[in-house]
């Protein structure tokens, strides 16, 4: 889990369950055949089949309610939240304009336009209109969760804490607020609260979907000998090697321990002591007692920045696969002995959720970006992008990666390299969990893991190094200072 999530809001009192939503649905549809003019009924009938996922029926609602009346704030917000969540922040951006011109004093206008605008990168216009609708409207968690966002996002943490903290007292049960606030307090260094808070991320609708209806109990970290415990992977790839350094752990405390990834991590895991079986996500699973996410593992060893088990290497590539992908890089490049870097410039795209989107972008930095990078001869530079669209990929960065599989694969490719220079992604974690040195060009708002004013970090204590931006989206420095350390370290004829 990477990103703090803004919401965009409609007033929906109180959504109820779903079987709930279609007999209300059902009952207004009613209304609207019997008065077709009623605008509250057709607003009321959209939001509920916007709950529905019936985002067409519900745009028709609204359209034909804002053409009885143009100059309903309700209906261009709510139009405006469907634009968004399909992906299209420009037409939602011409919605909430809209909102904002029929209704000058409509909080939630300001919270809409303060989310789109921070998803731009637009920090200072957004705050403006957060603290327009908190002066509004005092008593508006969704605002006050936005705004703490964007504090978040300049590093601002302890007002960010402060604003969390605000919007969960106004809303005991606001998951998002609670899980920005757990993201917020780790990025802080307050490893304790902040894993419980973390808790909260499966109540979020952001991931309420991915949640496992799983009947035994959680897994808490106690001593449970001979008993089943059931690690299933969330999320990316990169929480699963980051946290995967638990699984011998667990067996330690005497449990039989299955891990459930999805299937590019299958052949990896299995080589991690103490695990007695691995299934990849989609297969049947076998019985077991317990079960516990990959990312509550921290929470179940009350892991503080001072605990972190950091030992590395704790994942390994098979030898045999390690001497077959020497051998082609040998064979890629006859007689170039120069120390072999591997570049990772971007981060896996998702577009199904725009606001995660717009965040991988601001991690990811394209190859045009390290073209000074490349200029440094002192190394072999090999691509570890894999699935790069850009057509003017150098020839001399190799095809090596289209070869790869999964993640074994790409452990045995890393075993042959000296360092890894990646922004953050899923191999900054697999080779640094190697012990490969790692470069991590790391965006201004970064994640929680990196914690904040340090270039080193105590997940990976002594493989990896952080080259962070100065300023939100400014990849300039960080590509000269990369370069700078590269010949420092190279022509030296050191190994970092």
């Amino acid at each position: 889990m990477r990103w703090a999530s803004g919401t965009t809001t409609v007033p929906t009192d109180g959504m109820p369950d779903a079987e709930a939503i279609r007999r209300a649905i059902l009952r207004l549809e009613g209304v609207v055949a019997d008065s077709p003019t009623a605008i509250d009924a057709r607003f009321h009938l959209g939001v509920l089949l916007q709950a529905h996922g019936r985002r067409d029926e519900a745009v028709a609602q609204y359209r034909q309610a804002l053409a009885l009346n143009p100059f309903d704030a309700r209906l261009h917000n709510a139009l405006g939240i469907i634009h968004h969540d399909a992906g299209d922040l420009a037409q939602a951006m011409s919605c909430f304009e809209d909102a904002l011109a029929s209704d000058p004093d409509d909080p939630q206008a300001h919270n809409n336009m303060g989310h789109l605008l921070q998803v731009e990168n637009r920090l200072d216009d957004a705050v403006a209109f957060f603290d327009w609708a908190l002066a509004l409207r005092p008593d508006y968690p969704e605002a006050l969760n936005n705004g703490g966002v964007v504090l978040q996002m300049q590093g601002r943490l302890d007002q960010a804490i402060a604003q969390y903290r605000r919007a969960v007292a106004l809303r005991p049960d606001y998951a998002a607020a609670h899980k920005n606030l757990g993201m917020t307090l780790l990025a802080a260094g307050r490893y304790e609260e902040g894993w419980r808070e973390l808790e909260w991320r499966w109540q979020d609708p952001q991931l309420a979907g991915a949640r496992r209806p799983f009947t035994c109990p959680q897994w808490r970290g106690e001593e449970a000998p001979g008993r089943i415990v059931l690690i299933h992977g969330e999320q990316g790839y990169g929480d699963s090697l980051q946290f995967c350094r638990y699984i011998p752990l667990v067996a330690d405390r005497g449990l039989r321990v299955v891990v459930e990834v999805p299937p590019p991590l299958v052949r990896l895991m299995r080589r991690l002591p103490g695990v007695e079986q691995v299934v990849a996500h989609g297969q049947a699973l076998p019985p077991f007692d317990l079960h516990c996410p990959m990312m509550s593992l921290p929470l179940a060893f009350c892991t503080t920045v001072e605990t972190i088990p950091a030992a590395a290497p704790y994942l390994a590539a098979d030898p045999p696969e390690v001497e077959a992908w020497r051998r082609r890089l040998v064979l890629a490049a006859p007689g170039d002995d120069r120390p072999r870097v591997g570049l990772v410039w971007a981060g896996a795209a998702r577009a199904g959720t725009p606001d995660v989107a717009v965040a991988d972008r601001r991690r990811s930095m394209g190859l045009a970006a390290l073209t000074p990078l490349l200029d440094e001869d002192s190394v072999r530079f090999i691509s570890l992008q894999k699935g790069a669209t850009e057509v003017d990929v150098p020839a001399r960065l190799g095809g090596l990666i289209d070869s790869v599989v999964d993640f074994a694969d790409t452990a045995a490719l890393v075993a042959n390299l000296d360092l890894v220079i990646s922004v953050d992604t899923a191999v900054a974690h697999l080779a640094a969990g190697m012990g490969v040195s790692v470069w991590l060009l790391n965006r201004f708002d970064s994640c929680w893991r990196w914690l904040r004013g340090r270039d080193d970090s105590p997940w990976y204590p002594t493989t990896l190094r952080q080259f962070r931006q100065t300023r939100l989206g400014d990849w300039g420095d960080v590509v000269q200072s990369v370069r700078a350390a590269l010949a420092a370290t190279f022509t030296s004829g050191n190994r970092p």
